[in-house]
């Protein structure tokens, strides 16, 4: 495809397996699913959830500006979480990084996220 780029940045953690931070097609990014990790050390971020899902949407914005745009631009955003009982932290964080309107969403509940983390976040933008 000509028209597809891979888009990566310092700010956010490096691929933790054979995939990019985001693929740029046209007018639509699609962001790889981030987990809690500090860019630069690749080290889990410590802390309860909110504080797991605040790096995560640093990581996201962080990929984001990498291709030009920003989280508002969120037309859909998964979200994975080892307890659904996280799911009004994760709410609170969510609204914190991004306005109204709100992109569409999913959220379920998984057996386990890589390195341990209680939540992954993907999400597809359209510019």
């Amino acid at each position: 495809m000509s028209n597809r780029a891979v888009i990566s940045t310092p700010d956010a953690p490096d691929a933790i397996g054979p995939y990019s931070q985001a693929v740029k097609v046209g007018n639509t990014v699609w962001l790889s699913g981030q987990i809690p990790l500090v860019p630069g050390t690749g080290e889990l971020v410590a802390g309860d959830v909110a504080a797991q899902a605040t790096q995560v949407f640093n990581n996201l914005r962080a990929v984001a500006e990498a291709a030009g745009c920003s989280l508002d631009d969120a037309v859909k955003i998964n979200i994975s979480l080892t307890d659904l009982a996280d799911f009004a932290a994760v709410n609170e964080v969510m609204a914190s990084f991004l306005h109204e309107p709100y992109p569409a969403r999913a959220c379920v509940q998984v057996a386990a996220l890589p390195r341990g983390a209680a939540v992954e976040i993907e999400a597809v933008l359209a510019l």
